[in-house]
């Protein structure tokens, strides 16, 4: 099987008897454990669109995986094919247009965008994968300010599930062009996008730490903030359980505080003002707020660079009040004893509420507040961790919406949940889009 397959790829084609298929098929969240029949690291688009027509041909059913960021279940089954060798990274700083390998993670790419004073709407975490962001709309530090990530696709190069490479951008292929902002699941296998960068060489951002003891006079005065905020500002909240682990710096290690981050695209002074309020809300025991270049926009949320075992469950919200927060602190607070690492309420709206100019599949732009609850602690997985956010989602009903956002999601992966996460329309649409690209439904579905 995999002599047949390798003489029409470039890349290696792995089976789980082979020498190098553990780390190919390995995903950054170590708690998911991927098995694939066969694992085909893609060097081009060709390799790509040989693979799936193989697996067609085969009946087998094809997965794909980038950086591995975002796997949340295993994959035991199938053909895998793995992009991060799709690593091309080029900017035009005159026409403002990155184009990025499937392979690409998003550090990278700001990093290369801030030699030009330009900067991409993207994520919160440098590791993550630039498609596996864009496919899923994309919600991160400047959300409020400059809007969704997949707004700001200029282009996809596309495997559909035929094995045909086409191009889906404003005049070709405008159907799954529109899928693939914000759609995610079985549309086809991104090989490259074209991005629009914005001009941004600096901005007001990081965040204030608060000690345990003053976490609820923080946390409140953020509810209350976030019902008026400036729409040129993102901010968010994370309650953090941090590990007495020595790898933590000391005067963080061992402690449970609130983290109150805060993005401002515009001069400091300014900055500086908007903040106040939340500066004012309590004693502030580490505050890392100011004037930043925008290549080190990841400070502001300073998530995990390294590999590790995590699940997240997720839960998109409307307008949130005191007595929201009251249900927050109850549950995450310090006197709390969740099983969860943190606990985020990600503020929404502004510019992402607004859809582009021709709409797209982008699901959750109604969403004012989104909840994530993350664990780490692999041996809590299984039961209490699901029983623990089931919990949480029945407490907070009542500000609850019935659509989400597949990037915000998080477990459990069902097909309820996504019948509900787009529009009635939107999910017509997405079924006929993906029916006409992949009519032999030859790319795996969620379970």
């Amino acid at each position: 099987m995999t002599s047949t397959l390798s003489a029409q790829v470039t890349g290696p084609v792995l089976a789980p008897y082979d020498e190098g298929y553990a780390d190919e098929v390995a995903a950054w969240n170590t708690a998911a454990t991927h098995t694939p029949q066969l694992v085909v690291g893609a060097t081009s688009a060709e390799d790509v669109a040989a693979a799936v027509r193989y697996a067609g041909d085969n009946g087998l059913h094809v997965s794909v995986q980038g950086t591995g960021h975002g796997a949340e279940v295993s994959i035991t089954s199938g053909l895998m094919i793995t992009t991060h060798r799709l690593d091309r990274l080029t900017i035009d700083p005159q026409t403002r247009i990155a184009t990025l390998g499937a392979g690409q993670q998003w550090g990278n790419v700001v990093a290369a965008a801030a030699e030009h004073g330009l900067a991409p709407i993207a994520g919160a975490a440098p590791t993550v994968g630039v498609v596996g962001l864009l496919v899923g709309g994309g919600l991160g530090p400047l959300a409020r300010s400059h809007g969704v990530a997949s707004d700001y696709v200029e282009g996809f190069t596309v495997v559909t599930g035929t094995g045909e490479i086409v191009e889906a951008n404003h005049t070709d292929h405008t159907d799954l062009f529109w899928a693939l902002r914000g759609g995610k699941f079985g549309l086809g296998i991104v090989t490259e996008v074209r991005v629009r960068l914005v001009e941004l060489a600096t901005l007001y951002g990081g965040s204030l730490m608060f000690d345990a003891a003053d976490i609820e006079p923080a946390l409140r005065a953020w509810v209350d903030y976030i019902a008026t905020a400036d729409d040129q500002v993102s901010t968010s909240v994370a309650i953090i359980r941090m590990p007495p682990f020595e790898q933590i710096p000391e005067p963080l290690r061992g402690r449970t505080l609130l983290s109150l981050r805060f993005a401002y695209p515009g001069p400091a002074d300014r900055g500086a003002n908007l903040a106040a309020p939340l500066r004012a809300a309590a004693p502030v025991y580490l505050d890392s707020l100011g004037e930043m270049p925008a290549g080190a926009i990841a400070r502001i949320h300073n998530d995990p660079t390294e590999p590790a075992a995590s699940q997240a469950y997720g839960v998109l919200l409307g307008a949130i009040d005191q007595e929201f927060a009251t249900a927050f602190l109850s549950t995450f607070g310090p006197a709390a004893e969740p099983p969860f690492v943190a606990a985020e309420l990600r503020h929404l709206g502004g510019a992402a509420a607004r859809d582009v100019e021709g709409g797209s599949a982008v699901a959750g732009r109604a969403g004012v507040v989104a909840s994530t609850m993350i664990g780490v602690r692999p041996d809590l997985f299984e039961k209490v961790m699901p029983d623990a956010a089931f919990d949480w989602r029945q407490l907070v009903a009542r500000w609850s919406l019935t659509e989400s956002n597949p990037n915000l999601m998080g477990l459990p992966v069902t097909a309820e949940r996504l019948a509900t996460m787009w529009s009635e329309e939107a999910n017509t649409r997405l079924g006929e889009i993906r029916w006409r690209y992949d009519p032999d439904s030859v790319f795996a579905k969620p379970a």
